[in-house]
This record gives structure tokens, sequence and C-alpha cells, in this order.
């Protein structure tokens, strides 16, 4: 028996042993030959195929492309944070040279003070950071070199880590890159920043930063701004942005017909309600401008579009706190993958949108044209007063009533288009805006050649920073919170003509919500509405009576009721306070019920596999006793 419990002991210690000499073989093999399982759903550990497509370039012209990744590692220079995602850096770099078969070449430096290496990483554009720990400057950044071009990273952040991969390969593909792309962008916003002006600096007035997405145009193409009042688009402009064409005139709208029908790709942000155009506020603060749209265009597509009504949504819809605590906003929507088409190569890749006071698309697209729904409300939606949603909320979600409709948020137009001014092109509006007598005349198009593409999105704040990104102005590090500003780049690369980088960029803003525990929180809405509506219906009928009463007081019994009406004028005081109560309580128990709701679920997700593997292991243990027993 003692022999027997003597060799069991001894292979089970050689079995540990064998078993860690295996893993420790395997990892020592996988590390050499770069090689790694990655188990994701959506293979977040391993480059994208759009990175392979991009490194699958490198090297076409016999000549390599070259990484100076410089990070300041001797010395303890980097911050702790800063050190680890250096490692990663470097392991990525690994990854993306393997993947170009040994024609990226990695070369990694460490900048100390005063040496040659920190002289070739200013030379590179590589700039220092300063270590607020022990206010040590330090570098963390690299450089693309394929002569004559050059892309920097001048300072990588950790803040960034999720878009690493994607800033990577976009570098290379910048320096891989001979001719950008030109895209036109109109809009009346002030999208690319406002300069400053001496005069309005005195009244408090500063000037403002061009948008991100500006921005980052700017990194992959030539982008050029185009007025609103413009009467033809230049020729050299393959790509249009339209970004809240607000109140546009029929001769812009002539320009973009006849640019869509010589082969344009057109993009068309309108809106429902633009919070991004602050120029004519109201006194307190809120925007009452209303939407935009392009009538004269959208009537010959057979598309509706209604400026004053956007969509609210009790399932992609979440309290906010805008500075006076938590609020509903039924008309911020949030949308995941139920909303998307997963068919559409650009919008399939879409997860995590924000989409505040977006209008609606309806109507049946004209003959000749082919319609595609993007991104599209739940069933629990229905369309609302723009102004009256952004006022009262909380008004909009007690009077709701689902429609059973999903509102198309975001269309595409696909075929044969014609024009909207078969008349030629639109008279001057003004006396002094006629053309010149000797001007020859432009051939007007009244149909496209081959069919085209024309992109409909209902919103236009979408791409607004303070809807999309995290600006972060001391360490000039945009990091996006949502998937609003990859959906914006990967449209445009997508129209025009070089889709390589979406997959990478999409996958950085991937999102997982809990899908189970908004559609619960619609319900228990639905369940709590009648009640609210019930309540808060007695207290505005109390409110209208006890202010009929009021108004009867005449000359010196403004202040003096007789007693039938004080004693009616008593009553309604209390229904309303008590209507008051009840409304109150109602809202509490539909919150604390939301609460429970989304705390059951969380725990059963996060413990449930805990449990799970537990249950497995102690079950094992069980059975391996019962084994050892039965010996």
């Amino acid at each position: 028996m003692k022999q027997s419990k003597s060799q069991a002991l001894l292979f089970s210690t050689l079995g540990v042993a064998i078993a860690f000499a295996i893993v420790v073989l395997l990892n020592f093999v996988f590390s050499r030959a770069n090689a790694r399982l990655d188990l994701t759903e959506d293979g977040l550990h391993s480059l994208s195929p759009g990175t392979r497509q991009i490194l699958s370039r490198v090297g076409q012209g016999d000549t390599p492309v070259t990484v100076n990744f410089y990070a300041s590692l001797k010395g303890n220079r980097l911050p702790p944070m800063e050190e680890a995602y250096a490692r990663q850096v470097e392991d990525l770099l690994s990854q993306f040279a393997s993947a170009a078969n040994g024609l990226l070449v990695v070369k990694k430096f460490d900048p100390q003070p005063d040496s040659e290496e920190e002289d070739a990483a200013k030379i590179d554009g590589v700039e220092p950071q300063m270590n607020q720990q022990n206010g040590e400057p330090y570098y963390l950044g690299l450089s693309i070199n394929l002569d004559p071009q050059k892309a920097a990273l001048p300072a990588l952040s950790v803040q960034r880590d999720r878009l690493l991969e994607y800033d990577l390969a976009r570098a290379i593909a910048q320096v891989l890159q001979t001719n950008k792309p030109v895209i036109g962008v109109m809009t009346p916003l002030p999208a690319f920043g406002t300069p400053m002006n001496p005069m309005m600096m005195r009244m408090g007035q500063q000037g403002s930063e061009p948008w991100v997405f500006i921005g980052e145009l700017k990194r992959d193409f030539d982008v050029r701004q185009v007025n609103m009042d413009v009467e033809s688009i230049d020729p050299a402009i393959k790509v249009l942005l339209v970004i809240h064409p607000k109140d546009i005139s029929d001769k812009a709208q002539f320009a973009l017909d006849q640019f869509v029908l010589r082969g344009g790709r057109l993009v068309a942000m309108l809106d429902g309600l633009c919070l991004a155009d602050n120029r004519n506020p109201n006194p307190m603060g809120f925007n009452m401008g209303g939407g935009s749209s392009l009538p004269k265009l959208l009537k010959q597509w057979g598309i509706e579009f209604d400026t004053t009504k956007v969509a609210a949504d009790a399932r992609f819809s979440r309290e906010i706190d805008f500075g006076r605590g938590s609020q509903p906003a039924p008309s911020f929507l949030f949308l995941n993958r139920d909303a998307v088409s997963q068919a559409d190569v650009v919008f399939g890749q879409t997860d995590n949108i924000l989409l505040p006071f977006s209008g609606v698309f309806t109507g049946k697209a004209a003959d000749g044209l082919k319609q595609d729904v993007l991104l599209h409300t739940s069933k629990d939606s229905q369309l609302v007063d723009g102004v009256t949603s952004q006022l009262n909320g909380r008004k909009v979600l007690d009077d709701f009533s689902p429609s059973g409709v999903e509102y198309a948020l975001a269309i595409r137009l696909t075929g044969k288009f014609k024009t909207a001014f078969p008349d030629g092109k639109p008279a001057a509006s003004k006396p002094d805006d006629k053309e010149k007598k000797d001007e020859p005349k432009a051939d007007v198009l009244k149909e496209s050649k081959e069919d085209g593409i024309v992109y409909l999105l209902g919103d236009s704040d979408f791409l607004y920073d303070p809807y999309c990104v995290r600006v972060d102005r001391m360490f000039r590090v945009a990091v996006p919170f949502n998937g609003n500003l990859s959906l914006g780049q990967n449209l445009v690369e997508q129209v025009a003509g070089d889709s390589s980088l979406i997959g990478a960029r999409s996958r950085a803003t991937v999102r997982r919500p809990f899908t189970v525990i908004q559609e619960k929180q619609a319900e228990a809405a639905k369940k709590f509405q009648v009640e609210i509506a019930r309540f808060q219906k007695e207290v505005d009928e109390a409110g209208s009576k006890i202010s009929q009463i009021q108004s009867r007081k005449e000359g010196n019994q403004k202040f003096i009721l007789s007693p039938e009406a004080k004693a009616e004028y008593d009553n309604l005081v209390k229904k309303q306070a008590d209507a008051n109560r009840q409304l109150r309580k109602v809202r509490k128990d539909l919150r604390q019920e939301v609460e429970a709701l989304e705390f059951n679920t969380k725990l059963l997700n996060i413990a449930g596999m805990a449990l799970v593997v537990t249950g497995v292991g102690i079950a094992l243990a069980v059975i391996r006793m019962r084994k050892t027993a039965a010996r």
C-alpha cells in the first residue's frame, strides 16, 4: 500500500514537472515564431485583414520601409504605465515586421539627454514628454520612413492603446501613398476652426480649433473647404461631404446635383436639431435653430426628411447628466449592432454609435434608385418635436407612444440619378447676382451615365468633438469614446476608394454593451408609463384649475377668496400634492427596478462564469477522489 502511494506521488510529481516543461517549451517556441492564439470574438489581439493588406504593399518598390522606434527605457525615465506600453508597441512592431516578410525594418533607439539618439528623435519629429512623477523628460514615439516620404507618431500615449494598430498601419499607408485623394467639405459650421479676432477677444470670445474629424481627414486626404454659396464643384473633388446644409440655396443644390450626375460621391449629413450650430442660441442657452436638409434633391430622389422632428427611442436611449443631475434623454440615441445593417462593409463594422437628436428618412426611392437602410431605430421609437425633446426629455418619455416602426437614420442610394433641375440652372435670387452675358453656359447634365452613390445621414452632431472624442489639450491627444469618429473616417475612405484601414479602426472602438439590460430597461419603462402618465395628468389638471381660480380674483379681492372658492382651492392644492407624491413614488420604483435589473444581469454574467468553473473543478475533484478510493 505504501509503495502504491509512493508511486502515485512520484508519478504526480513527474507529471507536473513534464507539464510545466511542455508549457515553457511551447511558450519559447511560440515567442520565437511570433505566433499567438487569439480567442477573442473579434480577433482583437491579431492583426486585422486591412493591416495585413497594407503590409503586403510594403517593399513593392524594392525599398523596405524603416521604422525608427524611440523609447527612453534606461534610467527609469519612462513612467511605469508608459514603460509597459513601450513593450506593447515593441511587440506589435515585431508582428508588423513578420507580416511584411522582412521588408519592414524596425530600429530601436533609447534617447538619453544630450545624446545622438536624442538628436535623431528630434529630427524624425518625435517630441519629448514630461514624466509627472520626477519632472524628467522622456521619449516614446516613432517615425516611419520610405524616402522621400516620412510619417511620425511624435508622442505615443497609453490612452490610445486600443488605436495602436490603426495608428501604425495608417502611418505606414501614408508613406506608401504618393497622391492623396481630394475631399471637399461643405458646411456652415466652424468645423475648420475659427481664427482669433482681437475685437472678439475683448468681448470674451476666442477662436476655436478645427474639429478632430477634419484634422484626421487632413492626415490622409487633400481636404478642401467648399463654400455654402458655391455654384459649381471643383472637378478635382471626387468625394464631397456636406455637413448640416442649413438654408442651402437652390444654386448650391444645383451644384451638388451636377456633382452627383457627373459621378461624384456625395455624403450628406443632415439634421433634425443641430447642437453644433450655436450661431444663434436663445438666452436660455439652448439651440433653437432647427434642422437642415437638401429639399430639392431629396424630393427628386423620392426621400422625405422632416427638419422639425427627431427620433426618440426607449430602447436605445438612457439618462444623461447635463450638469443638473441625470435627466431622461430619449432623443440621444446610443446605437449598438442591433441598429446597424450587418450586410454593409462600412456600417457592418460599426458599433457604439451616438446620434443626438437625429432626424429620420421616410419615403420610397425614385425609379432607377436602390435604397439601403444602414442605421435604424428600434420599433420602440417614435418621432417627436426636436425643441420639446431638447427642453423637456422627461415629458417626451412620459408621453411616449411606441410607433412599432424602425425608422431609417442613415441610408444609401445607388443607381442612375436624374437631375432635380430639369429646367437648368436656377435663376439668380438677387438682381446683382445676374450672370454676365458673355459668360459661356456649361452643359447641364440631365442623368448620370453610370451608377452613382449618395449616403444620407440624419445627424451631423455625431462628428462634433463633444459627441465623439475626449481631447486632452495638455498632451495633444484625442481619444474616441465611441465609434462615431471611426464611422466618419471609414465612410470617407470607402467612397474615396481605399478601405484597407476600416477593419483596424473599427475594431478599436468595439464595445460589448449589455443589450439584455437595455431591453429590460425599456420593458420596465413601459410597465410604469401608464401610471406616470395618469399621475402627471392629475398634476396638470389640478394646476390648470388652480390657475383658473386665481385668475377670477379682481380688485381688492386679489388676495381674498370666498369660503367656497377657498375650499375648492385647498382641495385642488392637496390633490396636486398627492398626485406629485404618487408620481415621485412611481418614478422611484421605476429607477429601483431598472437598477435591480442591471445589477442582477451583470451579476449573472460576471459571477456566472466563475461559478461554472468552480463547479467543474469540484466535480472533477470528486470524480478523482472516487477513483482513488476505488483502487
